[in-house]
């Protein structure tokens, strides 16, 4: 279990994180999310000692992270892909980090099987592509076998096929009891596997929940279709009914499907199509963090 309680970080005067607090379970993927200018990375380099924070803590079990005897054992990280000489080769770069944390040789070679690099473990970094340098970095995250793997980011520059082995890997990293930290632009990919959401905003958290629960949080929407709009629409009417016409079409949230035919049946309005959409993930994450983005389109 990872505790961040009370992190609070301050640039001058902005505040970069505000309070900060929440909990990331064992045998779980939780996911980071918020705009540009949330406070995500400089959260997650706080949570690793790589930025002091003014106010606050993390703690990996009971443990500070600047008290843990073998850092590399316990968490394993990815906040910048571009972190290696461009002259060492994919091995050499590992064999170094290896050797930093006090980590056996022999792991080098099982990391770079292990992500995929088998063919690139020669070649030197200054020729890899964005997302050979996300599975190189990942393969240095995973080289003490840690508890913990805290990544910002890591699906950028990936492929779909990488894209999905890595949603696999996470995935099966957690099943096995090891706990994933992971930040995200690409919603609807983080949907697919993520088990909780930590969402911030202005560097303020807005929620820590299950995915199902923050979905819940908008309701779906049903259409109907019906040449008495009008009609269906004060039929439905009611405090927690929000009714839109738009021609023969209305869309109607605070409801259910049933309950519309129900109402259409009552008063004798025909339907000619009637069909209720879940929100997304996505549409329920912008409506939370809208008011906070640093940058908003028009």
């Amino acid at each position: 279990m990872i505790n961040v309680t009370a992190l609070t970080k301050h640039y001058g005067d902005r505040t970069a994180v505000d309070d900060l607090t929440f909990a990331v379970a064992d045998g779980r993927v939780t996911g980071f999310v918020g705009p540009n200018g949330a406070g995500k990375s400089t959260t997650m380099r706080m949570m690793v000692g790589l930025t002091r924070p003014d106010r606050g803590e993390v703690r990996y079990g009971d443990v500070l992270y600047t008290d843990l005897r073998h850092p590399a054992r316990v968490v394993g990280t990815v906040l910048d892909p571009r972190c290696m000489h461009p002259g060492h080769t994919a091995r050499n770069h590992l064999r170094a980090l290896a050797a930093l944390s006090d980590i056996p040789v022999a792991r080098v070679d099982e990391v770079i099987a292990e992500v995929g690099l088998e063919s690139a473990a020669g070649q030197r970094t200054r020729g890899f592509s964005l997302g050979m340098r996300q599975r190189l970095a990942l393969a240095g995250a995973l080289l003490g076998d840690p508890q913990v793997l805290l990544l910002d980011e890591p699906s950028n520059g990936l492929d779909p096929d990488g894209i999905r082995w890595l949603r696999n890997h996470l995935t099966d990293f957690a099943r096995r009891g090891g706990s994933v930290f992971v930040s995200s632009h690409l919603i609807g990919e983080l949907a697919m596997f993520a088990d909780d959401l930590v969402v911030v905003g202005g560097g303020k958290l807005l929620a820590a929940e299950t995915v199902e629960a923050i979905t819940a949080r908008r309701n779906a929407s049903v259409v109907a279709e019906t040449p008495r709009p009008a009609e269906l629409a004060r039929a439905l009417a009611g405090p927690d009914v929000h009714v839109v016409a738009d021609g023969d079409r209305l869309t109607i949230r605070g409801t259910t499907k049933a309950a519309v035919s129900q109402a259409a049946f009552e008063h004798g309005i025909r339907l000619v199509g009637l069909s209720e959409s879940a929100a997304s993930l996505e549409d329920t994450l912008l409506d939370m963090t809208g008011a906070s983005a640093e940058f908003a389109s028009a």
